[in-house]
């Protein structure tokens, strides 16, 4: 990790718990400038207008409904309901000689109660069966987010029990953390859709690894795993290295092109998604949109604080 990173990183992630810093910055017109480029909007005609554009381009899609730290049950039902709505929207869009399985939600369990004082578990867990309910009878697959690492073990098995009554509900590990090897062995043994990422959120070097250089040597063993393993590997990653080794592991264990799939963000790297589509190679865009998007964002430049200087190239462009 470059010294500009070490010492980005934890300032980025500070903004992301400063509420002045939140508020200021949701005021500026420049940062309303830069959250067009890479969240679509708050709506939900917003975020199908994007869906509609990727669809067209050959690529399948993941739509996150931003929140997370819900605080009262009311405001995780309302985050129930912004999903149910979804789905039933994206079920109606003509899917005509498409592929299965191009449609995809991706959900927080924060966001439907799982840091709630009193049975947040529960109730995270029953918030995310009736999407995942909607979903499978769409035809929208489902992916369980990642969050912190002190939630891990509750949310995965919130998975666990998701996934024996809905096979393809999938879920995302976190390369940085130290335990993932072992969550992608189990996981991938099992058959699960699992997206990997490197990390995003500020862990402790004793749970998860804490250079640049540890991160990718431990996104390539996880990855390793995972496509020789029996799920499906979603291979969430823009660095270039990461995407060739996808490929060369893909041929190494003869996986068809319709076994595994890259995925990237809504407004990063977009030429690099249309060259991978017309190579022929799954792409899945990941598609944020609401009111809460001003975490999304920090959290995307925390994940490589030399991001910013990306971000604000596109303004200027």
């Amino acid at each position: 990790m470059s010294l500009f990173d070490a010492t980005m990183r934890p300032m980025i992630l500070a903004a992301a718990r400063n509420d002045r810093i939140r508020q200021t910055s949701q005021r500026t017109a420049m940062t309303r400038r830069v959250v067009e480029r890479f969240v679509p909007g708050e709506t939900q005609t917003d975020v199908l207008a994007a869906t509609r554009t990727s669809l067209d381009a050959g690529m399948s899609v993941s739509i996150d409904f931003l929140g997370e730290d819900t605080t009262d049950e009311s405001q995780a039902t309302g985050t129930v309901d912004a999903y149910l709505a979804l789905v039933g929207a994206m079920a109606d869009i003509p899917e005509t000689g498409l592929p299965a399985g191009r449609l995809e939600v991706s959900l927080k369990l924060t966001a439907l109660g799982q840091a709630l004082p009193r049975h947040g578990a529960k109730i995270a867990e029953e918030n995310a069966r009736t999407i995942a309910a909607a979903a499978h009878d769409a035809g929208v697959l489902v992916t369980v987010d990642a969050e912190d690492h002190a939630s891990a073990d509750e949310r995965l098995m919130i998975v666990r029990a998701l996934r024996r009554d809905f096979r393809d509900v999938g879920t995302v590990l976190q390369a940085y953390l130290r335990r993932t090897e072992d969550d992608c062995t189990e996981f991938a043994e099992s058959g699960a859709r699992i997206r990997l990422c490197k990390g995003a959120y500020a862990e402790s070097p004793s749970v998860a690894y804490p250079t640049r250089e540890l991160i990718d040597e431990a996104y390539l063993r996880c990855l390793r795993i995972l496509m020789k393993g029996n799920g499906y590997p979603m291979v969430a990653s823009h660095d270039p290295v990461i995407i060739d080794a996808a490929q060369a592991m893909a041929d190494e264990f003869e996986r068809t092109p319709d076994s595994w799939e890259h995925q990237m963000l809504y407004g990063i790297r977009t030429d690099e998604q249309q060259r991978l589509t017309a190579a022929g190679r799954r792409v899945r865009v990941y598609i944020p949109y609401g009111g809460e998007w001003y975490g999304y964002l920090v959290r995307r430049l925390a994940e490589k604080p030399a991001n910013l200087g990306f971000f604000l190239r596109a303004l200027a462009s």
